[in-house]
């Protein structure tokens, strides 16, 4: 029997939902769907469910630079996405990081979910969220931020963005891509009834993916939005409010 290929590995900072809505469990199986490998280190700890956030412990930095350092000593990571990082100090240990990896891997294609703060407004670590994200947009090849992180993050550097309009309304859904400050696609679909839990983390993290598996940012752009579409087309519920996206389906374009 011939050795399988090898599985290209997306290295993934995000927070631990014990739900299984976001975080790190909806970025393992958004990628794994993709037919990449998550390889997931946990930059907080928080007491959640599928609607609300009660709390959130951030990882140390010690800890989040170990966790990721023994998989980069070991495994060649063709991506990496990028959740909330629990504070600031997190947020900086990441991108000095991110910036060594460059070092050795120039193209290396860095996903950044933008998140400030959950759906309903809770927050999502310790400190200000704007400050620690100022870190991390700043060597991020994309970000994907919805229309209020947009507002909120406006004049931060960033090469690129996708600008989703989820929570906008109207019968379509108009997702945006900027590439230097430049309007370069826009993306619509028929906007779907109800509200879902780690839509953003399933979209950023398939973006990676389809990255990390070698397609170009457009090709890769618009098979991430069809399949996070679909996945939010197919969710279902574990209780009542956010529904959640049944993630581990066929990736479609």
């Amino acid at each position: 029997m011939t050795a399988p290929a090898r599985v290209p590995a997306v290295l993934v900072f995000a927070g631990l939902d014990p739900s299984g809505g976001a975080g790190l469990a909806a970025d393992v199986l958004a990628i794994a769907a993709q037919g990449a490998h998550a390889l997931p280190v946990a930059t907080a700890l928080t007491v959640q469910d599928n609607n609300r956030v009660h709390a959130v412990a951030p990882v140390d930095t010690a800890c989040v630079l170990g966790q990721a350092q023994a998989l980069l000593d070991t495994c060649d990571v063709r991506a990496v996405k990028i959740g909330i990082p629990g504070n600031r100090a997190n947020a900086l240990a990441i991108a000095g990081l991110l910036g060594r990896l460059r070092e050795r891997q120039p193209g290396v294609p860095v996903v950044l979910d933008p998140v400030l703060a959950s759906g309903h407004g809770d927050p999502l670590g310790e400190g200000d969220p704007l400050e620690a994200m100022a870190a991390l947009l700043a060597v991020a090849t994309i970000a994907l931020p919805n229309e209020p992180e947009a507002r909120a993050i406006a004049g931060l550097p960033v090469a690129q963005l996708l600008v989703t309009g989820g929570h906008g309304d109207g019968r379509f859904v108009t997702n945006c891509w900027y590439a230097g400050g430049r309007l370069v696609h826009r993306w619509r679909r028929p906007r779907l009834a109800g509200a879902f839990h780690g839509s953003g983390c399933t979209l950023a993290a398939a973006l990676a993916a389809r990255l990390a598996l070698g397609e170009g940012m457009f090709e890769a752009l618009s098979a991430a939005q069809a399949y996070c579409h679909a996945t939010l087309a197919q969710s279902f519920a574990i209780a009542p409010g956010q529904r959640i996206p049944r993630r581990f389906i066929h990736p479609s374009t």
